[in-house]
């Protein structure tokens, strides 16, 4: 048995979203700033795309600039922020994705902005009195938060964040690629001034994502070259991998109740059987209570085996993760974790599920670590 568990890295695209594409790779080619009639085919699909992502976030279309992902995305709020928008200081987390942590610190170091991290709690929260004397004692700021945790799937509330915000004439950036597509995001309802998405985090395809810009703010273009995108990013469009992320998108709302039951109740099954079955088992972040419901982040008890324990799950056949895919490569561990202070001597696994998964893939995985942690198998109920 195979079993895909890091689904908070990518998620495997939904067969709808290829039926979308493929004509679009094959048949309707033209470059969609060529006036004839290749092009305007073309052009009307990435503009249908655009009308459509927009009616599900409840904006305007000329609120949604297509990008090459979330970090492109991020980079190009928070670097127009900066250079656009005054502001000079920045405040944000120690816990967020480094598409948001790297792109501020490359700032600060350039001279740009002061940059603030806020107190996280015991459970990784965000401590929202902190937040707010921050704002207080710190004119135009930046406040870069993410939605939910990539890691351990602590979720923010943005309304709460946004009305400070908007208190302290402070401009809210947002990174919800995590969530984009698991909660209804209402653009209207948001005291927000950007957001973010990729596609493939929702059974979309790679390499394609969108920044949601507020219409009562003006940045300029992060990448010069061309008019694309009403002169905001120059270069020839993704036109395949927009629809593609349209159609993923307008399935997740779509279908949005029922997956979230249906991997939520994987989520919950799977912290059962964990702490039946691994004696001194925990979960790192607020898993027990606000959490995206996609993202599980376990601390097993330290045993000989603890640096093998990914290695030997990949070799029974089960994909999981120690941490972001961004830093996989990384000997430095998660800064997540460290970040909440998590004690790293013992093994952390990121387990993140979508609307594939099944409960005989949680009864697997539990029988698989019972033989790692050389404890003896209980009975699983199916």
């Amino acid at each position: 048995m195979k079993i895909y568990f890091d689904n908070a890295a990518t998620t495997p695209i939904d067969k709808e979203v290829v039926e979308v594409m493929l004509p679009i790779l094959t048949e309707q080619f033209g470059n969609p700033s060529s006036i004839h009639s290749h092009g305007r085919k073309t052009r009307a699909i990435i503009e249908n795309a655009r009308k459509s992502v927009a009616k599900l976030l409840n904006c305007a279309p000329a609120e949604i600039f297509f990008t090459s992902g979330g970090t492109e995305a991020d980079n190009m709020a928070i670097i127009g922020s900066v250079d656009d928008l005054g502001v000079k200081h920045a405040i944000t987390t120690s816990i967020e994705h480094h598409a948001v942590g790297h792109t501020l610190e490359h700032l600060e170091k350039q001279g740009k902005i002061k940059l603030s991290y806020v107190n996280l709690l015991d459970n990784g929260n965000v401590d929202m009195a902190h937040l707010e004397e921050l704002l207080k004692s710190n004119s135009k700021s930046l406040v870069s938060l993410m939605h939910a945790n990539n890691e351990i799937g602590n979720l923010l509330s943005l309304e709460a964040v946004g009305e400070l915000c908007k208190k302290y004439d402070a401009i809210l950036h947002s990174d919800t690629v995590q969530t984009m597509g698991h909660y209804r995001h209402d653009m209207q309802q948001l005291n927000v001034h950007f957001i973010t998405c990729a596609a493939h985090k929702f059974h979309g395809p790679k390499g394609v994502g969108f920044l949601y810009v507020n219409h009562q703010v003006k940045i300029k273009p992060f990448i010069y070259g061309g008019s694309q995108e009403r002169n905001m990013r120059g270069g020839t469009e993704n036109v395949y991998g927009i629809a593609g992320l349209a159609k993923a998108l307008e399935i997740a709302y779509e279908h949005m109740a029922d997956h979230q039951n249906h991997i939520q109740g994987i989520k919950d099954y799977f912290i059962k059987k964990l702490n039946e079955n691994i004696p001194g088992v925990s979960f790192n972040g607020n898993s027990g209570g606000e959490s995206l419901y996609t993202v599980l982040n376990v601390l097993f008890p330290k045993t000989e085996n603890a640096e093998m324990l990914l290695f030997n799950l990949d070799i029974a056949g089960i994909s999981a993760s120690g941490g972001s895919a961004c830093t996989s490569g990384s000997n430095q561990g998660s800064h997540v974790l460290r970040g909440i202070k998590i004690d790293q001597e013992k093994p952390s696994i990121r387990f993140s599920f979508s609307k594939y998964n099944t409960t005989d893939e949680v009864d697997f995985t539990i029988d698989k670590l019972t033989e790692l942690f050389k404890i003896k198998n209980k009975e699983i109920a199916s």
